[in-house]
């Protein structure tokens, strides 16, 4: 009997050690994911006509909510789908994070935006969520003029409303 209380105290240990060891987990393991977007209608939001914008550049960067300054950044390129992943090296609960575009590759669409230029991203593991992803706001340029498409794609989206006469 003593034996088997032995081995069965020793398997809980065990287990115990191994969940608390995977629920702590390794902070490299957080990454921030997003979009960029090339805005042909320069309405600063996605629309139908919208194009992932391979290759652009995107800034994260985590300052203190005391005194501004910055304890963490990196920058990134995006992918083919206008994707980025960005791992990051800590918890920073208690930080401001936000990412922001830097640069678009493409001559024909690199004016940034006027209001969204940053996505903030709480960037921790208290938060409740299982995922090691932690996912920003689509960001994105605008093309120099809007494109032709545009007036039928606004249309669509904000149709004129029928008054009764």
């Amino acid at each position: 009997m003593a034996k088997t209380l032995g081995v069965t105290a020793v398997v809980l240990t065990v287990f115990c050690l191994c969940s608390l060891a995977s629920a702590t987990g390794t902070v490299s393991e957080i990454f921030v994911q997003g979009k960029v977007y090339c805005d042909p209608c320069r309405v600063q939001f996605q629309t139908r006509i919208s194009e992932p914008l391979e290759g652009a550049t995107v800034a994260l960067e985590c300052r203190s909510r005391v005194n501004n300054t910055v304890s963490y950044s990196l920058e990134g390129k995006t992918d083919k789908n206008g994707l980025y992943n960005l791992p990051v090296d800590a918890d920073y609960a208690e930080e401001i994070c936000e990412v922001k575009t830097v640069s678009s590759p493409r001559e024909d669409c690199n004016d940034h935006f006027d209001d969204f230029e940053k996505a903030r991203v709480l960037i921790t593991y208290d938060n409740g969520v299982a995922s090691m992803a932690r996912y920003a706001n689509p960001l994105g340029f605008m093309k120099k003029e809007a494109v032709p498409e545009c007036e039928q794609v606004l249309k669509e989206l904000f149709p004129e409303e029928e008054t009764d006469e």
